[in-house]
């Protein structure tokens, strides 16, 4: 018998515990799939319980994107109220709806109550309002306000990642009474690194960091130890401008305030680093005209999210097109041309690919503005002539032996060398037109670039020949 078939058949099923899941390159163990498959099979819920609910959040989330879609249905039908309702805000989306519909909103709310609130705004935002509305309605009145506070903010702002649980105190409290408090209360988070100081109408007034706390008298009064707040977040700003004040001044925690500066939730580190990651994903996918797809997605969904892009790259290959065939009598006279224009339109679009991720990403992370446009413009100028100098010179000289013609040569590498400026120039420029225009330049920025340096290629090589064989 196979090694997979002595694990599914030896299974452990009471005190051993299956410890590493992934294999050196971080997927889930085939073994342990295997594992898990013949325990759904035999709804084996007591391996399941011991092996799989026991499993960090993302660990989970890993091992639901790693099976079957109908084991995940039947997986979480076993697991019942010991499924960590959490592991969702690990998966693609299309997962977590396709799990949650299968879910009476009965043990949605359940589960919902015993999460942070961040999270569960995670998972309530992507459902239909009307389900939305019937497991609000189930959960207990204040929880219920809170969860509607939050999801009432702009989608990717602040206020939709906040936590709404917080620690929060009055000034004139002792050091004393606040750790009482803390002690005493079981409303409040399990983790936080923050004590925050508000008035009576819970405008925010300073914040008090824990080991402050600790390492302060009991009979000495908050307001003293208390300090302003570094930063403080509007609940309406875009997650990715929170995020960046998070790297910029090294946060830990943030407090999120709403118009009126009262405090209405906090932002953690935990959080701030999910946003970072979406929106490097994000950005990186939509250079690519691929837009918000994700592996999940149908056949059908990946299809439609692509073709747009494709139909607008097809139109700017017509366009490349109709300039090569103003040259066609040139062409029809020397071949080599033919041949060469492919090497002359690439490297442009490499090149111009280069400099528009640079720019795109300086962009997107505010260290490229107005003030210093111009500086690095220059600077990508520079290199796309000395780029365009160096390989047009080594492409010139091989062409001029390949063909033996070292007028070839000489015309390609000219070539080369506009085409690598023109390509630095729009890597750079389209982006920062874009972006001034309020337009998202990762979206737009490839399917323009590429039409310029394949259209500047085509006429300035084929331009060059048509006027070196005209003299000649």
């Amino acid at each position: 018998m196979s090694d997979i078939g002595e694990d599914i058949r030896n299974r452990p099923r009471t005190d051993e515990t299956v410890h590493d899941i992934y294999t050196e390159d971080g997927a889930v163990r085939p073994r342990f799939l295997a594992m898990v498959g013949a325990a759904i099979a035999d709804r084996d819920v007591l391996f399941l319980r011991q092996h799989v609910a026991k499993l960090h959040e993302s660990e989970l989330g890993d091992l639901l994107e790693s099976i079957l879609p109908d084991q995940r249905q039947a997986l979480v039908r076993l697991l019942g109220k010991d499924f960590d309702l959490t592991a969702l805000t690990e998966v693609d989306e299309a997962i977590r709806l396709e799990i949650v519909d299968q879910m009476p909103n009965e043990q949605i709310a359940a589960a919902i109550g015993e999460l942070d609130s961040d999270d569960a705004v995670y998972i309530l935002e992507d459902l239909d309002h009307e389900d939305r509305e019937e497991i609000l309605a189930k959960l207990p009145f204040t929880e219920r306000v809170r969860l509607r506070r939050a999801l009432d903010y702009p989608e990717s702002s602040a206020g939709r990642r906040m936590q709404t649980e917080f620690v929060a105190v009055p000034p004139f409290w002792t050091v004393g009474q606040t750790i009482d408090y803390m002690r005493e209360d079981e409303e409040l988070p399990e983790s936080f690194t923050q004590i925050f100081v508000i008035d009576p109408t819970f405008k925010l007034l300073g914040v008090v960091d824990l080991d402050k706390i600790l390492r302060t008298q009991r009979l000495v009064k908050i307001e003293t130890i208390a300090r302003e707040t570094n930063h403080p977040i509007p609940a309406d700003m875009d997650q990715e401008e929170a995020a960046q004040l998070f790297e910029q001044y090294d946060l830990l925690s943030a407090a999120v305030v709403d118009d009126n500066g009262r405090l209405v939730g906090v932002l953690t580190i935990d959080d701030v680093v999910d946003v970072i990651q979406e929106e490097a994903e994000e950005d990186f996918m939509r250079m690519s005209g691929v837009g918000d797809e994700e592996l999940s997605d149908s056949v059908v969904d990946t299809s439609r999210s692509r073709v747009p892009w494709l139909l607008v790259n097809l139109l700017t290959a017509f366009m490349s097109a109709s300039v090569i065939s103003l040259f066609e009598a040139t062409i029809e006279q020397v071949v080599a041309l033919a041949i060469l224009m492919p090497i002359v339109a690439g490297m442009g679009g490499n090149a111009g690919s280069q400099t528009m991720t640079v720019t795109v990403r300086a962009l997107a992370t505010r260290n490229l503005d107005i003030h210093n446009a111009w500086r690095v413009a220059r600077r990508e100028v520079g290199v796309g002539l000395i780029n365009g100098a160096v390989i047009g010179t080594l492409v010139g000289t091989v062409a001029g032996i390949w063909f033996g013609d070292p007028h070839i040569g000489g015309l390609i590498a000219t070539a080369m060398v506009i085409n690598m400026f023109a390509a630095a120039m729009a890597g750079i420029m389209i982006p920062l037109l874009l972006d001034r225009a309020g337009a998202d330049p990762a979206v737009s920025s490839a399917v323009f670039v590429t039409a310029i340096t394949d259209t500047t290629g085509f006429f300035s090589f084929l331009g060059l020949a048509t006027w070196w064989f005209a003299i000649s």
